[in-house]
């Protein structure tokens, strides 16, 4: 991976931000290396106490010292940000972890040509993340070297080859936290149920999380080969997952995935129409 060139723009310095920031600095960035526009007093503050980086109030000229613009606001606040910042980015590479925003619609309101979108998820503020990349066509090899060294510090990178597939990496990846925060709360409520304190259940259930996943990792066996390995005909995971699959729960996480997938797509249409 090539070396960042430096400086970068973060357009918003939120936890997403500062934790891009904080990974960059770790691996041996200086303070200077960035500019981050921040209009929030507190956020400012908070940026300088995490990782010493001063932020500005609002847009400026020093922006067009950047070679790398991070967009890293709410996708409701684009389209007045970018006001701000189109008359000093166009010319850097854009890299947008926006939920929406389409490449079509950040090139028309900040004038960019080379963009990159990501769509990371909320690991990534330990490093444990993983996001899709998608790039323009303008963009270079250099360009997608340049946007995974800025994304390092947040996770695993994995490339899609069309930017709908954004969609589909938001549903399963993105929003994905949520749903296994959703099962750790039903693990951890049945555990109570059936007599475990509330607390040893909830280890219990994160502790289980964490193993069968790194066990899923490490293993040349597909998931379906583990479950099966774990699963003892007349067996407790057998009983478990007959009442499971009598439930749909696979049918359910499908229809999940398409409802999540189909609201991404709404959310790009509507600021497309913006």
């Amino acid at each position: 991976m090539e070396p960042i060139v430096e400086p970068i723009a973060f357009i918003g310095g939120g936890n997403m931000a500062a934790a891009i920031i904080g990974g960059l600095r770790a691996a041996g960035a200086a303070c200077s290396d960035f500019i981050v526009v921040e209009p929030d007093d507190a956020q400012r503050m908070r940026l300088l106490d995490s990782c010493g980086v001063h932020a500005l109030a609002a847009a400026g000229p020093a922006l067009a010292r950047a070679a790398t613009v991070v967009w890293a606001i709410k996708p409701q606040s684009f389209a007045a940000a970018a006001a701000q910042c189109a008359p000093h980015t166009a010319d850097a590479l854009h890299l947008s972890i926006m939920a929406g925003v389409r490449c079509a619609a950040i090139a028309r309101r900040s004038g960019a040509r080379r963009i990159v979108r990501a769509m990371p998820n909320t690991p990534a503020l330990i490093g444990q993340g993983v996001a899709g990349l998608y790039a323009s066509s303008e963009c270079s090899d250099s360009d997608r070297a340049r946007a995974q060294a800025v994304l390092a510090p947040t996770g695993a990178l994995l490339w899609v080859d069309t930017e709908c597939q954004l969609d589909a990496v938001t549903a399963l990846s993105g929003s994905g936290p949520a749903y296994v925060f959703y099962l750790v709360e039903a693990m951890t409520a049945a555990g109570t149920r059936l007599g475990l304190a509330a607390d040893t259940a909830q280890r219990l259930a994160l502790g289980t999380f964490a193993g069968a996943a790194a066990l899923a990792q490490r293993s040349s066996r597909t998931p379906a080969q583990l479950r099966e390995q774990v699963t003892s005909k007349g067996g407790t995971t057998a009983a478990a997952l007959d009442v499971l699959a009598a439930r749909h729960v696979a049918e359910a996480f499908d229809a999940a995935l398409e409802a999540a997938a189909r609201r991404a797509v709404e959310l790009g249409d509507a600021l497309d129409a913006g």
